[in-house]
This record gives C-alpha cells, structure tokens and sequence, in this order.
C-alpha cells in the first residue's frame, strides 16, 4: 500500500527526533563518563595511588600536653619535662637478642624494664616501637645516639613527663601520674582512645587524679600511610590537640616548704586557710615522700620502705586522717549549750575534779578540779567537768546538729584523695550503726571530743575559720582555671547569735594570752597579731581505776603508738582574723607543750609573709627558733640550686 507523501513526511521527521533524543543522550553518558574518569584519574590519581597496592591511610592519635599547676603566686608546682628514652622495633632489629646484649654495653638497663619490654614485644605488632629505657639522662642518650648504626630497631627518643619541682612539699595535695594500667581502664565505662597509647601518663592520686580531666587536654591526630604489613610510610597531615587546663592553686608554696620543715620528724598534719577567702594556703602532712619516683618508677624495696613506716607517710594526714578533736571540741559543745540558752557566759558549774555519771566517774584532767568555772575559765583552763554537766543538759542530737554547722561530720568537696568526712555522732547513727541505744555516758564522753567523735585537721581548720568570722567559710583549693578566678569560699554570715561567738573568741583569747591559760607559753608578742586559740589532748587509750590511783602514766614513758594525740587550733589576728591554723600530731602528747608551739610558728610565718623577727615570739623560745630559721635558710639554698641545676 502506497503512503501518502504528507505521512511520509511526518514519519521521517519523528524519526529524526527519536534518533537525535538517543544520540544526545549517549553523548551526555559518555561526557559523564569521561569526566568521572578523568576525575578518578586526574584529580584524584595522588590519592588513589596511596591506596594501590594494598595501602591504607591510617589515623595515629597526637598525646595532649597535659597542663601546669601553680602556687597562688606563679610557682611551678607540676610541669612537664623532656624525657629521654630508648625504643626498640622488632621487626628492623633482627636478632633482638643480641641487640639488646650489644646495647646493655653502652648503657645500664633495668632487668625488670627490659622483661616487661620483651612481654610487650610479644604481644605486639613487629613494627609498633616498644620502651626498652625510660628518664634517661643525656650521656647515656648520646651514647646510644652516637652508635645508632651498631644498633639496628633501636631509636633514641625525646618525649614528656611529669616533674614536681618542690618534691615533697606538695606530694599528698598534687599527688603523682603514672602510666595507664589495665585496672585504671577497667575502672572506666567507654576509655578515651588516648588512654591505649603505650606509657601515656594519668593522674593516679591526688590533684592529678580528681582533676585529671581537666589536665589532660584533648588528643590530636595525624593520617599516615601504612603498608600492607602496618609500617608507617609517611605523614599525610595533622590535627593538633588541645593541651590541658593550667591551675592555680591557693597554696603559698613557700609557706607550705616552711610548714613540712616545722613538722620534721613528727607524724603530723597541719592547716591553714584563709578566713576571709576560704583559701587554703598550706595544707601539709609529714612524713611526705617525693612523687617523682613514682613517676620514674618506683622500686619495690622503695615502695616497701614507705608503706612499712610506721608514721605512714604516703597517708595524706590532714584531710584523710580522722583523729578525736579532744578538747578542740569544747567551743562546739558550748555554743549548743549558748544557743538553746541552757547556760550564759556567767553561769558557773562547780568542778571537784570529776562528774559522776550513771555511777561512773567521768574525770577531769586537774585531778582536784577548778573549782567553780565561768565560761571564759572553762576555756581558758580546759575544765572537761564544766563541759560534761552542759552536755547533759543539751544533748548529743544538738550537739552534733552544732558540729556539722561547724564543718564537723561533713565531708568539704576538694580534689583531694580520700577526703574524709569525719563523725559528729547521735542516736540515730549509732542505733544504725552499732545497733545500740545511745548511752548517757556516750554524751559526756562527745562533750569534750572524746569518744566516738572524730574530726579531720581541715576540719578543724573550717571549724576555727567559722568561729573566728561567723561566717561559713568554704576550704577553696583551686584559685583558677586558665586564668579564671573561682568561685571564693568566704561563705555568708552563720544563723547564729554573734554575741554567743564573741563569748567564744573571748575565751580562746584567754587560752593564749591569760598567765592562766593552757597555751600562755606559745603566745604571740606582737600586739597587732594577738592570737586565740585552744588546745587539745586526745587518747588513744583507755585508763584504768587501778592506773588512776596510782597516778597517771606520763606520755614520754609510755611507747609511742600508746601516747595521746596533741592538738591544737588557733586564728589570728585576733581583732581581724585573717588565718585559722589546725595542727595534729600524732601521739605528741600534751596539746599545749606540743603541738600549740608548731601552730604558732606556723601562724606567724603566714602572717608576716615570711620570716618573722624573733621580738614576735616570747623570750624563751627566740635561742630554738632563730637555729630553726637559719636550718631553714640553708634548705632553701640547696632547693633553689636544685632547681636550677634542672632548669
């Protein structure tokens, strides 16, 4: 059948247009085509040649430079320091063995570093470079350096780690870091991935471990390309991390140098804050040890010999020991008894030498008593009679609601290791404790700090703090963040009656500066640094009807883990206080002729910024103190040639 030309017409013309349709389609998929291939192997040739042959581009972490600590007034308390090391690769060694023999030739090696070397080794990839020598000092790097081609896998290496310039001073506010263990990961739920570099370092106690956050920055990380069997080939690029935080800590360094030496040869603790900030600017706990040998690597005969003394020097005593305050405890029993109006400044309670209690005999320290005694003389002459017969009358609930007012019982938030909370006990606690009743002879015994009372010397120091200001003074440790004040700890003004305070403060005053007070031999001379305060006498012992009428066994004759703990709290000046000082030191004996001496040097030296003239101290005491400033003078010579042989 013929078509008509007119169709003819119109079928060629849609053929044309289907066939252009088809042809500009397959020529837009083989542009796409060709574009995509010369992208793939134009542009991006560099690339994807790294990844022929079997290559891959791997993501390597960067360790963070953890962040300084600093006293109050800029002096490098933790720091980090080139560290020289040596490090082994299996798989460019060869025979390890022999490697090894040719290297302890050089330089001294560590048998038991090198066994856990070799258990490394096995256990890790033969091109991941293994720590065979670490702190090492620049000869024996030199060496090693100097004969690199005689030592096939081994590297001289330069890293950081973590020096404490003041050594001991600071050893249980600061602590120490160490390397990550497997307990430290165990104790995390989800790791950072900077924690599985080999020997990286973290806070273990201390400042280090509850601030370790904040000081360990954030890791960085660089792309390298490895080889089929993991060799790095080269560097691709790099992220740097974020160091840590720097903190400023409230401790005067130099006061806290001159607190430890004050405290030598004791098994002691000491406390001073500031009264107007909260601020802590010494907190020093003896016998210390110095945390660089842990950061080296402590031996086990080292190790053994710490944990072996008998003073126990790796406890941090001042915020971890928990003591009887004794008769540091007195003021809280007696502001219950002011505040319930149970008693008032003038009342007197007659003392005969004892109290009798549910037919017990509860003694006090005068063997025949004080006769009738204010609240002033109370104080003044430590009459635990006086405090027996107004505890009976108050009650322990009130008195323990008085001390946990005072910072007793309450555990204070610092980033400090096994800070402890202490006990201001009542019925409650010890029916849930002990399953008991509480007893009337419980009561008498809290009165004057004995018993089941406990208090640490920071709270003690917070307890004094509050006296002397009425306020509710907060013990503050950090004083900045990189540069960022925090927040103070003065505290608001205590819902209390401030002329019941005054009457306190009045009676401290007595302890130091009445002929009759307790404490008059560790006065303070100056008039404008007066100082109040009070002692304690703590035992850790009980004493026997048959003891007692025989007399006593004095403290020096007695062995010394069964001698009482002398204590003693003070703030000064008097008029306008500035510091609050608690000093504990185990079984010191007598409160007054021990541990109140130490609390007073302490005091002055903060007082006046530094060494004091012997005029502020009583005439007797100028011969020991002015031997004690000069002993003083040369240790911090030889401290300061240390520093800067380091530097």
């Amino acid at each position: 059948m013929r078509r008509n030309p007119r169709e003819l017409t119109l079928l060629q013309r849609s053929t044309n247009r289907r066939t252009l349709l088809v042809g500009g389609l397959q020529l837009a998929f083989a542009g796409g085509l060709a574009m995509r291939m010369r992208y793939l192997q134009v542009d991006q040739a560099d690339q994807f040649r790294l990844l022929a042959e079997e290559n891959r581009i791997n993501i390597r972490l960067i360790p963070p430079t953890r962040g300084k600590i600093f006293d109050r007034n800029g002096n490098v308390l933790a720091q980090n320091s080139p560290s020289y090391r040596v490090v082994i690769v299996r798989e460019d060694a060869g025979d390890v063995d022999q490697v090894l023999k040719n290297l302890s030739e050089l330089i001294p090696l560590n048998q038991e570093e090198l066994d856990r070397a070799l258990t490394e080794m096995r256990r890790s990839p033969p091109f991941l470079p293994v720590t065979l020598a670490d702190q090492m000092g620049w000869d024996d790097i030199s060496k090693v350096a100097v004969n690199a081609p005689a030592l096939p896998g081994i590297t001289p290496e330069v890293g950081l780690t973590r020096l404490y310039p003041r050594g001991p001073d600071l050893a249980h506010v600061i602590g120490y870091v160490g390397p990550v263990s497997d307990y430290d990961l165990s104790k995390m739920e989800d790791p950072e991935p900077v924690l599985r570099i080999p020997r990286f370092q973290i806070g273990k106690v201390g400042l280090e471990a509850k601030c370790e956050d904040m000081l360990r920055g954030k890791a960085g990380a660089k792309r390298v390309e490895v080889n089929a069997t993991g060799r790095v080939m080269r560097e691709l690029d790099r992220r740097e991390g974020q160091p840590g935080a720097d903190l400023q800590l409230t401790i005067d360094a130099e006061l806290q140098a001159y607190v430890h030496a004050r405290l030598d040869h004791e098994s002691a603790s000491a406390v001073v804050i500031d009264c107007e900030t909260g601020d802590l600017r010494a907190i020093a706990s003896a016998p210390s040890f110095d945390p660089n040998m842990f950061v080296r690597g402590i031996s086990v005969a080292e190790y053994s010999k710490l944990t072996n003394d008998p003073y126990r020097p790796l406890a941090s005593k001042s915020v971890q020991g928990v003591y009887p305050p004794g008769s540091t405890f007195k003021m809280i029993t007696a502001m219950a008894a002011l505040e319930e109006g149970i008693i008032g400044p003038s009342d007197t309670v007659y003392c005969p030498g004892y109290l009798e209690v549910a037919g017990r005999r509860f003694h006090c320290w005068r063997r025949g008593g004080h006769g009738h005694v204010d609240l002033e003389t109370s104080l003044k002459q430590s009459c635990d009679v006086y405090y027996y017969d107004l505890a009976l009358k108050v009650g322990i609930d009130k008195i323990s609601a008085m001390a946990q007012r005072f910072g007793i019982g309450v555990r204070h938030d610092l980033p400090m290791s096994a800070v402890a909370r202490g006990l201001a006990p009542n019925r409650e606690w010890k029916q849930r404790v002990h399953g008991q009743d509480w007893l009337i002879g419980d009561t008498a015994n809290s009165s004057i700090g004995q018993g089941y009372t406990l208090a640490s010397p920071m709270q003690l120091a917070v307890m004094t703090a509050r006296i002397a200001t009425g306020r509710e003074v907060t013990p503050r440790l950090i004083k900045s963040i990189d540069g960022v004040e925090q927040p103070s700890g003065a505290g608001e003004m205590m819902a209390l009656n401030q002329g019941n305070l005054r009457t306190l403060r009045k009676g401290m005053f007595a302890v130091l500066n009445d002929r009759r007070g307790t404490a008059y031999g560790s006065r303070i001379i100056e008039e404008t640094f007066r100082m109040a305060g009070k002692t304690g006498t703590s035992q850790v012992r009980n004493i026997t009807t048959a003891e007692r009428a025989a007399g006593v066994v004095r403290n020096e004759n007695l062995p010394w883990e069964r001698r009482d703990h002398a204590l003693f709290i003070c703030f000064a000046p008097y008029d306008k206080p500035k510091y609050a000082v608690a000093v504990v030191i185990e079984h010191g004996g007598g409160g007054s002729s021990v541990a109140a001496p130490v609390a007073r040097d302490i005091m002055l030296q903060a007082l006046y910024g530094g060494t004091p003239p012997l005029t502020a101290y009583p005439a007797k005491d100028r011969d020991r103190v002015k031997d004690l400033q000069e002993r003083l003078r040369l240790e911090r010579q030889r401290r300061d040639a240390e520093e800067s042989g380091r530097a």
